[in-house]
């Protein structure tokens, strides 16, 4: 395969236990696939629809709950309804062996048991990658950006080069913005993203986010972890997060990023965000791809020849200082304003708590309209 294989794993239900599942997604990880986890407590329809956005190979839950006879079924029903009943369904947990046949009856692709070896789930999961993308590529029709499949499916087609499949984009109805949002590794980007999209879905934009995390340089894996902190607990058509694997790009993006922001453009998106990997000084292409672009910081995290050094400071359109309520906020916010001397806004932002946005909210819709 052209691309590494592309596995979701979600906790579903009030199991607050994920240890097990963070070892199967680091050894996912470290066999060369891109893996997305969503984290504990999810419901099924927002599993079905992060799968659905990211378009992965395999939809793997794993359960601890007892409850795998109500709740798969339920997973391929929705898979099925939302227009992705092509995607494999596998389900890990204490599963007793008389229930492994009903669920496989039921639709569901594999059950393992924490008694499986790792080689062997790796293995199924291989096998079931290659036999739906040999079955994907039969397909020759141009996917509908107007739906949320198509678009997931259109994103897949341009990461592997087959732009011919895609024909020519739908003009927008409204102005749109892409906005770029960088900062190092731990400073609350992908927090930060999460509550800034619901506040621009509550003044009724469509959002759509690119997250990018880095590859492995010696596996060629991802852990696509980002999406956990951005996704709403229930699905919403307004809001479209895909997750992208660096490749081993250099300056903070990934392949195809551009292309990929241009797609949800025309798919209607008026805001587009896009995440970089934690950026270093250097990490500068997210300007070559975004109008705007948000430089965050926490207090404390640099002083006034930092603030001044060639790099990611030059290429910020605006500032935040995000976790705002730590010591040290004050003083960031006086030696950024000190230092920069001149009109670039500086914001102070609690993300956690969802504080501080409104204003920058502002900010998105004036240069959206510009």
């Amino acid at each position: 395969m052209n691309r590494p294989i592309r596995v979701l794993i979600s906790k579903i239900g009030l199991d607050g236990h994920d240890r097990g599942a963070k070892l199967i997604v680091r050894n996912l990880r470290d066999a060369g696939m891109e893996v997305i986890y969503t984290g504990l407590f999810q419901t099924p329809p927002a599993t079905v629809y992060s799968a659905l956005q990211e378009d992965v190979d395999i939809l793997g839950v794993s359960l601890l709950s007892a409850a795998h006879m109500s709740i798969m079924p339920e997973v391929v029903r929705l898979c099925r309804d939302t227009g992705i009943p092509d995607t494999p369904v596998v389900v890990g947990g204490i599963i007793p062996e008389q229930d492994h046949q009903p669920l496989k009856d039921a639709g569901i692709a594999c059950v393992h048991t924490p008694g499986t070896p790792m080689k062997t789930i790796i293995e199924s999961f291989t096998e079931l990658a290659q036999r739906r993308r040999q079955q994907r590529e039969a397909e020759k029709s141009t996917p509908d950006l107007g739906t949320a499949p198509g678009l997931a499916r259109a994103i897949t087609l341009l990461m592997e080069g087959h732009d011919d499949l895609l024909g020519a984009h739908p003009k927008p109805a409204q102005p749109s913005i892409c906005v770029g949002v960088t900062g190092s590794p731990g400073v609350g980007k992908s927090t930060f993203i999460g509550r800034l999209a619901r506040k621009l879905r509550d003044r009724n934009l469509r959002v759509a986010v690119i997250a990018v995390d880095p590859t492995s340089p010696l596996t060629g894996g991802s852990l696509l972890g980002d999406r956990l902190r951005m996704m709403p607990t229930e699905p919403d058509d307004g809001m479209f997060v895909r997750s992208l694997s660096s490749a081993g790009e250099a300056g903070g993006l990934g392949p195809n990023t551009a292309e990929i922001a241009k797609l949800f453009v025309a798919a209607g998106f008026e805001i587009i965000l896009i995440e970089t990997v934690g950026a270093g000084q250097n990490d500068v292409a997210v300007r070559n791809v975004a109008e705007q672009v948000l430089l965050l910081l926490m207090p404390g995290s640099g002083d006034s020849i930092q603030f001044t050094k060639a790099g990611v400071f030059e290429i910020a359109s605006g500032f935040i200082v995000n976790k705002a309520d730590l010591p040290g906020a004050d003083i960031t916010i006086k030696d950024l304003r000190e230092t920069l001397n001149d009109d670039r806004p500086i914001w102070s932002v609690n993300s956690l708590r969802g504080e501080g946005l409104e204003p920058l909210c502002e900010w998105i819709e004036q240069n959206r309209q510009n």
